[in-house]
């Protein structure tokens, strides 16, 4: 029996999606599986995998809204602009100023055009851009409009915790590299966890060590169609 659905997981961190991929093709022993939308390995939360015919449904998954839940850390400057990179800049001796946060996010909101991270998997005449950064080569500046909602946010010390809603393509850890060049004492993302895509919430997903655990019938019966 080939299965065929979609299956939300809650990936944990210090794995990459292609690694929670394969985790599944084995169990299921199945090749035709793919995710609809990447998450770094800092991040966990929900993750989408389309299994069987359910792969052609991809395209459509991928423009779905989303939104993550997180923490800016202030003062750090890092080159990968999240908490898991080499740090280039810190500022320790800063005030923080709550209007001036409240400003920048204010810049940072609605429809915007935001820096795409040197170390990513978008690619520019062929070639992928963390590779052309790894190995210290000539990394473009590029650019793309995405749509920012800043459901919530609030300060605690040197940490901003949020709650966004965007658009698809959107990357969390350029906009805590593009808030802290605003704020001007750098800042760098620290913590994200995507819980929802869509019409899809964290609230039913499993995570990666039950699946583990489960049978290939429950796996079958817990599948979304």
């Amino acid at each position: 029996m080939n299965p065929q659905g979609i299956l939300l997981i809650d990936k944990p961190q210090g794995l990459t999606s292609h690694d929670v991929v394969d985790v599944v093709r084995e169990k299921l022993n199945t090749k035709k599986i793919g995710h609809t939308g990447t998450l770094d390995p800092l991040a966990t939360g929900l993750l989408i995998l389309l299994i069987g015919k359910y792969t052609s449904k991809q395209a459509d998954f991928q423009k779905f809204d989303k939104v993550y839940e997180g923490i800016i850390q202030l003062g750090i400057e890092t080159d990968t602009w999240d908490i898991e990179g080499k740090i280039v800049k810190e500022i320790t001796d800063f005030e923080v100023d709550v209007k001036r946060i409240a400003s920048s996010i204010n810049l940072l909101s609605g429809v915007i055009v935001q820096k795409i991270p040197k170390y990513s998997a978008v690619k520019y005449k062929g070639q992928t851009l963390y590779k052309l950064a790894r190995k210290n080569k000539f990394v473009p500046d590029l650019n793309k409009k995405v749509n920012v909602d800043w459901q919530k946010w609030s300060v605690n010390g040197k940490e901003i915790f949020f709650k966004i809603k965007c658009s698809s393509g959107t990357y969390i850890r350029s906009l805590a590299y593009q808030l802290g060049i605003f704020v001007g004492s750098g800042a760098t993302l620290k913590q994200l966890r995507r819980i929802s895509i869509g019409d899809y919430s964290i609230d039913d997903a499993i995570s990666l060590d039950k699946f583990k655990k489960m049978s290939f019938s429950e796996i079958i019966n817990f599948l979304k169609k």
